[in-house]
């Protein structure tokens, strides 16, 4: 049950909601069967895809990707300028953009102005804001992407303008603020709540502008909204309740699609592709995943500060025998962080060959004595890019033992588990990434030095000058040939360093009723709401 007495009566509403499902389909309530329960509803402080699920319905940014593409277009800021120079980015805000109403007893005075985006943005970006330190103040994205030292000034021009100004050009700026980490909130909600000693409530009972509001969470259990009336946007909400159903088990997400349960869910088994693309109550829709699944070798760590450590680990697993039994052909082996569909991958890198043999020689001439023992980390949640992580580490492990290894298999709760690989407490762990914005940047930015901090999302902890130097180039570089050239360098020098071992791309399935009308699949593997209907 949530700790806050307010939303409580609110919370058992939502429970009572979800078990009522069929009275709620007749009030056009659309159940989304989820795969976990987010972190909390303030996507900077988040980077998983559970967790920007949870509050995209709530908030907007100064711009949004067309929905089902990587296409960038107005949100909150209407229009934009650049300079020259690519440093310079001012944004004409939009008049007239409600921000929700009842929630937490919130009762706004006021539209949504460049107030709201200047306490959006310094919030993460100085330690001395009122909120900075509040939910533990972490904002990796913020960080890892370079923005907590690239950010020069934040200037209010007028309550409807604001002008960004960076260190040094940044080519991505304009599609990386269509992502989650970017969403504005309401300065006044912040205010509200600090007056009544209140702000851990700000990241738990969230308010924003977005096409639905939030109405309670259970833990575990539901999320519930409702849709919001004054919502400005061209795409609204068509269903009057929005409901988020925490179905971790993928058997039991199929198993409540069935039963009419829920309306949508996420992450089908690949076993179970098969029944339900013949069952005629449901339709499968699927699109190549931008994304990878990836196991990283602690570079912090001995023996994983040596390459040919890391390089006797990539020949030791059998990446065929994974993908043949695991992902069952929904998915390709890897070789670049990037996936295949992405502009800048370079196909001329060679793959790493299953060799066994070679990878025992590798660890002898590494000075590696054997039986060596380790740890390999596995999630506890399916994702879109691994379909089944604990069967992956055990047939890691199976190989593994092939050439003198001992793996000690690991696993913490969801969150727990990122918060703890972040910090670099493992010596191995798979993990993943769905892109976020269509741009290489956003894999390659994985494998910079900001990231590879206590915290960061470089899990390898690997820094190479060479590879940064070129991150930095290519991100404040306009030119598409200087690009491209970067961005291939960039893999070679992943390909020679072997920070890492490159799993799979995935094929990403999504199921849902055929009640449901109007859904758009994301590149991003993120799920939005709007537009969505039922027949």
């Amino acid at each position: 049950m949530t700790r806050f007495p307010s939303v409580r009566l609110a919370v058992a509403a939502a429970a009572a909601a979800l078990l009522a499902f069929g009275a709620a389909a007749q009030a056009k309530t659309l159940v989304y069967c989820s795969e976990g329960s987010p972190e909390n509803f303030t996507p900077a402080l988040n980077t998983t895809g559970t967790s920007f699920d949870a509050a995209r319905p709530v908030y907007d940014k100064l711009t949004h990707f067309v929905r089902g593409s990587t296409e960038v277009q107005p949100g909150l800021a209407e229009s934009w300028t650049v300079s020259p120079d690519g440093r310079v980015f001012t944004f004409k805000l939009r008049k007239g953009v409600k921000f929700h109403s009842g929630v937490n007893g919130f009762k706004p005075t006021r539209d949504f102005n460049a107030d709201d985006v200047l306490f959006s943005f310094e919030r993460q970006w100085k330690a001395d804001h009122p909120y900075a330190k509040v939910s533990g103040g972490k904002y990796d994205y913020f960080a890892d992407m370079g923005l907590a030292q690239d950010l020069e000034s934040l200037e209010k021009l007028d309550p409807y303008t604001v002008r960004m100004t960076l260190k040094r050009a940044n080519v991505t700026m304009i599609a990386n603020l269509a992502m989650d980490f970017a969403a504005i909130h309401s300065a006044e909600y912040a205010d509200f709540l600090a007056k009544s000693n209140r702000k851990e409530q700000f990241d738990q009972v969230p308010v924003g502008t977005g096409p639905f509001s939030f109405v309670a969470y259970q833990k575990d259990a539901v999320i519930r909204y409702k849709a919001n009336p004054a919502y400005w946007g061209a795409e609204k909400a068509l269903v009057d309740g929005l409901v988020y159903a925490i179905t971790p088990d993928p058997t039991a997400r199929y198993s409540k699609l069935k039963a009419g349960e829920c309306h949508f869910a996420v992450a089908p088994r690949p076993a179970d592709l098969p029944e339900m693309q013949k069952d005629p109550k449901l339709q499968v829709i699927s699109k190549p995943g931008l994304n990878i699944a990836y196991w990283a070798f602690n570079n912090q760590k001995a023996p994983f500060d040596k390459k040919d450590v890391r390089l006797a680990f990539n020949m030791a697993i059998d990446k065929a025998a994974i993908i043949r039994d695991v992902y069952l052909g929904a998915g390709q082996a890897a070789k670049n962080l990037i996936p295949p569909t992405m502009w800048a991958y370079d196909d001329k890198i060679k793959p790493i060959a299953y060799d066994p043999a070679k990878a025992k020689e590798l660890l002898a001439k590494a000075g590696v004595k054997t039986p060596l023992e380790i740890d390999l980390w596995y999630m506890p949640v399916q994702r879109p890019y691994n379909p089944n992580s604990k069967r992956i580490a055990e047939m890691m492990q199976a190989d593994l033992a092939k050439i003198g290894v001992n793996a000690k298999l690991v696993t913490y709760e969801w969150g727990e588990y990122r918060k703890r690989m972040q910090q670099g407490e493992h010596m191995t762990g798979m993990l993943g990434w769905n892109g976020d914005n269509g741009d290489p940047d956003n894999f390659f930015f994985l494998h910079g030095c900001d990231a590879a901090r206590a915290g960061g999302q470089n899990l390898a902890k690997w820094c190479n000058k060479e590879f940064d130097e070129r991150l930095e180039k290519a991100r404040a570089t306009p030119d598409h040939k200087t690009r491209l050239k970067l961005y291939q360098e960039m893999q070679a020098i992943e390909a020679a360093d072997v920070p890492d071992m490159k799993l799979a791309h995935s094929v990403v399935y999504e199921v849902m009723r055929k009640e449901v009308t109007g859904y758009k699949q994301s590149p991003f593997f993120s799920h939005e709401f709007t537009g969505v209907s039922l027949k």
